[in-house]
């Protein structure tokens, strides 16, 4: 067994392998008599390794250090090209597993709420812990602390979102700006800030128009970052998407209706839903409940939103499927009666959280070509108010 074998003969098979490994990369520049000493000196070391001949092994080593002192010398940053070398591999190696095999993705809003969650604010009366614990729980919860304290007794004139640029990449951040000429920064998206400090607006919302005294907070809580899952890229090259489970999709060639649906500014714009209908289905909504082909949809995924389990409804639950918006006759299923023959290799999305779900009830089948994979797993946050998501998606 190898954890038996003697460690002359471990070191001898080592040193093989690393001769072979400088004679491959420095054959193309050394001469033929390089050449013929290194596969000579080699050829002596399994012999010995082979005959277990300890003093054999150690001449062949000895002579081969000699040639790779003359022939391939170590220079000064040597421990760093090699370094240099294992993070560029481990780097193909990584991107090779996003591009083919699994790709981490983040879930931007709460149309798959509560299976899947999106990003969420908390409004709270006590001040930001300490540096420590908070990174603690963003470690953990995903959990981003804000807090902004007006400057002069003002009120809210803006509230808009500013894309800037970080260490390769792009962060988006709110912009609040006041009557008084102040302008505040929170380092995340307007929505979920507006949703959790806002007021309640005519539509949604909002902190525009909001008075506030010097001192007092505009702005005092956390966000909560959007559930990060990995895609399973792979499956659908050897099975056909299911009915029923959670996929992602780009955008690209989708039509955005009027002012609804998703904007597909570009095809690197994915989406997160359920497919609740494959090529050939015949599809109906009569609220709560989702038909396909006649009968009441069937399946854990299904169920759990017709039934509305977990939470109550008003406690952030699930509450069942609605119709869609009376615009268009296609698909939209706005009426009860409504039903929608789903063409060949196009899928029918639905969020879970479907009375704030922008899928295929308002643009659309999602065409084949753009699948992208299945739901995997969420892996992180770890933890989270009310339910953690960590684990399997189902």
């Amino acid at each position: 067994m190898f954890f038996w074998t003697p460690k002359y003969l471990k070191k001898g098979k080592l040193y093989i392998k690393e001769a072979q490994k400088r004679l491959s990369y420095h054959r193309d520049r050394w001469s033929a008599g390089t050449i013929a000493d290194f596969e000579a000196q080699i050829a002596n070391l399994k012999s010995g390794v082979q005959g277990r001949d300890r003093a054999g092994v150690d001449v062949a080593e000895h002579a081969l250090e000699a040639l790779c002192e003359v022939h391939c010398p170590l220079g000064k940053d040597a421990w760093m090209s090699e370094n240099v070398e294992v993070f560029l591999v481990a780097i193909i190696v990584a991107l090779g597993i996003r591009t083919y095999f699994v790709q981490p993705f983040t879930i931007p809003t709460s149309s798959m709420f509560p299976t899947l969650n999106g990003i969420t604010g908390h409004r709270t009366e006590e001040e930001p812990p300490n540096i420590l614990l908070r990174a603690l729980q963003f470690a953990t919860h995903g959990r981003t602390w804000h807090e902004v304290v007006a400057e002069a007794d003002e009120k809210v004139t803006t509230v808009e979102d500013v894309v800037r640029d970080g260490w390769r990449s792009k962060f988006t951040y709110t912009r609040i700006a006041t009557d008084h000429g102040n302008e505040y920064w929170v380092n995340e998206s307007k929505a979920p800030v507006e949703e959790a400090f806002g007021k309640n607006g005519i539509e949604r919302h909002t902190l525009v128009g909001m008075n506030f005294k010097k001192g007092e907070p505009i702005v005092r809580g956390y966000t909560t970052t959007g559930d990060h899952v990995f895609v399973d890229k792979i499956s659908y090259h050897f099975r056909k998407p299911k009915r029923g489970e959670v996929f992602v999709f780009n955008t690209e060639g989708i039509p955005k209706m009027g002012n609804l649906g998703p904007p597909p500014l570009k095809p690197s714009q994915f989406y997160i839903k359920r497919l609740v209908a494959i090529p050939g289905d015949r599809l109906r909504v009569e609220a709560p409940e989702l038909f396909i082909n006649g009968k009441r949809a069937e399946g854990y995924g299904f169920e759990r939103v017709m039934e509305g389990r977990g939470d109550a409804p008003v406690n952030g639950g699930y509450r069942g499927y609605s119709q869609g918006p009376a615009i268009y006759d296609d698909y939209n299923l706005h009426r009860s009666l409504d039903s929608f023959l789903l063409p060949k290799a196009c899928y029918f999305a639905m969020g879970d959280n479907s009375y704030n779900s922008s899928d295929s009830r308002y643009w659309g089948p999602v065409p084949q070509a753009n699948l992208m994979g299945a739901g995997l797993l969420v892996y992180w946050p770890f933890l989270r108010e009310g339910s953690s998501h960590f684990g399997l998606i189902k």
